[in-house]
């Protein structure tokens, strides 16, 4: 089941950098240029490339208050395209893969993205067992996620799913193990399980992690956390990371994104993967 993970991502724990697009059209923290928004969010997939990073996720983290995606328009769509398609051609030499998460558990308008721009992956949120984010109920959906990669003709796209995601409470589901969560996700066709802390930037347990292996096919993905001073406990729990707040002026995902920081991290992996 590491097969099609493993062909998109062929070193050894590959660091996926988080690019937290600028608040889009429509939302309250919008700030009325989104030419620059754009520009920005290619800046910083370029500054991603330039320090050796594996691979790139485009999120709209900063459309708070999130809403659910039956409330999303056609406006982030449309928008999260053209960050798509921008961030593609910008490291189309590096060939560096990319995906997208759009917020909150808009896993089929990722998907829509993902085929219109050429992308290789999405995150998806909710894709086995219901629970309550801070958005509100968050039903499972994927059964009508992979029917519609399968209608738009989108089966190349990955789709990452999170279990017991962050930013969530997951009471109703208390009496389901972490361990059954995943199975469920690998039943019902997962690419790759995604385990987080709980809240953004806050670490993944390392004895989770480790709870699954052996007990799944699936890639195991740390989704929250990772630092240059820990990524040596997760290298041999999981299969890769995704890493957004620790790329940031200060570790906070709302800063700026430092290229000394990438740098520095991609440096320390270097050297482990040696």
């Amino acid at each position: 089941m590491l097969s099609r993970f493993k062909q998109l991502f062929s070193q050894k724990f590959p660091i996926i950098g988080m690019i937290h697009v600028g608040a889009l059209p429509g939302t309250p923290l919008y700030s009325g240029d989104f030419d620059e928004t754009v520009n920005k969010a290619v800046r910083e997939a370029e500054i991603y490339t330039e320090n050796g990073i594996d691979g790139l996720m485009i999120e709209n983290m900063h459309d708070v208050p999130y809403v659910q995606s039956r409330h999303l328009g056609p406006e982030t769509v449309a928008c999260m395209t053209r960050f798509a398609t921008a961030v593609r051609e910008a490291t189309r030499r590096a060939a560096v893969p990319c995906g997208v998460q759009i917020l909150a558990c808009g896993n089929r308008e990722a998907l829509a993205v993902a085929k219109a721009a050429g992308l290789d992956f999405i995150r998806a949120e909710g894709y086995v067992f219901g629970h309550v984010a801070d958005e509100g109920y968050t039903d499972a959906n994927a059964g009508l996620v992979l029917r519609y990669r399968k209608a738009i003709d989108a089966e190349r796209v990955l789709v990452l799913t999170d279990i017991k995601k962050k930013h969530s409470s997951h009471s109703i589901t208390e009496d389901v193990s972490l361990v059954e969560t995943a199975k469920a996700a690998e039943f019902f066709i997962s690419d790759g399980l995604i385990l987080t802390g709980s809240s953004t930037g806050s670490e993944t347990s390392v004895e989770e992690v480790q709870s699954l292996r052996n007990k799944t096919r699936l890639p195991l993905i740390i989704g929250s956390g990772v630092t240059v001073e820990n990524i040596d406990r997760y290298w041999n729990a999981a299969d890769a990371a995704i890493v957004g707040s620790h790329f940031k002026d200060g570790g906070s995902w709302q800063n700026e994104l430092s290229g000394s920081r990438v740098n520095a991290l991609m440096k320390k992996l270097a050297g482990i993967r040696n």
